[in-house]
């Protein structure tokens, strides 16, 4: 059904099994869901939903299309951005280290202020990871890109620009394959900074479950928002469910329907 990633085979191999044991592993189950796909058309938008229930070894996606179609990020980039940040040391420590507010004048007040990395991400702030883009500077930018194997790697367009309008593109089913992996502290850098982008990421409890999630919004630095990101994953006692959405802001409605249409899908597939 899916088409990328031999139908997440990577991604759930890897959740199982050591990289030498990969190519011995059946690709998980998936399935398509037309319910799920209906909530975008309801929603008056198009869109995609792709959700891994980790212990059920199954993938749960709205359509086979979309869910392969690579995306500017925006800003659930700040969750690369923050692993690298810390790892090479531009930050040390999330809630210590400040980014003092340029002054400038922006649409978005959250933004108009100091800033830690932990509250940089939660209000998602723009000005503060492109500065914090410019500091990691393109060499290193691109070694952790590329040893993440996140997307298509491309960070043409200007270093603290190519996750907004330049070159970087990125599907939801590679989105899965990245966020699973930091969930499981499995990326190629130390756990400590695993450890702690995991624990700044955004949390939003739902009745005896946990979201762990990062936005995004194309175009909301402009003013002018195009296309809305929810990526992350679900906690509900020891299970698991991984999920990335991505759809088209028409209208403002859409962008706050990002978390609710989120958590609809996931309460659909049983994930909380």
């Amino acid at each position: 059904m899916l088409n990328r990633r031999s139908t997440l085979g990577l991604l759930a191999a890897t959740a199982i099994l050591p990289r030498r044991a990969r190519a011995h592993v059946a690709p998980p189950r998936n399935e398509i869901s037309d319910t799920l796909a209906k909530r975008f058309t309801e929603l008056g938008t198009s869109g995609t939903f792709v959700g891994y229930k980790v212990e059920d070894y199954l993938i749960v996606a709205s359509d086979k299309e979309r869910s392969g179609e690579g995306k500017l990020p925006a800003s659930t980039f700040k969750i690369p951005n923050s692993l690298i940040a810390l790892e090479s040391g531009v930050v040390t420590d999330p809630d210590k280290d400040v980014f003092p507010w340029d002054g400038v004048k922006r649409p978005i007040e959250a933004w108009n202020k100091d800033h830690t990395l932990r509250s940089a991400i939660l209000v998602s702030a723009v000005p503060v990871y492109q500065e914090i883009a410019r500091r990691i500077g393109e060499v290193r930018m691109q070694q952790y890109v590329d040893a993440f194997d996140y997307g298509n790697r491309d960070i043409g367009g200007g270093i603290d620009q190519f996750w907004l309008t330049g070159a970087l593109r990125i599907d939801p089913i590679e989105q899965v394959d990245f966020v699973d992996r930091l969930r499981r502290r499995a990326l190629p850098i130390s756990k400590r900074s695993q450890d702690l982008v995991c624990d700044i990421l955004p949390a939003t409890k739902v009745g005896n479950s946990v979201i762990r999630a990062k936005s995004g919004l194309l175009g909301a630095e402009r003013g002018e928002p195009s296309l809305g990101w929810m990526v992350g994953w679900a906690e509900k006692g020891e299970a698991h469910t991984v999920f990335a959405l991505n759809m088209d802001c028409k209208e403002p409605r859409h962008i706050e329907a990002r978390m609710t249409l989120t958590q609809a899908c996931l309460s659909e597939i049983g994930a909380i």
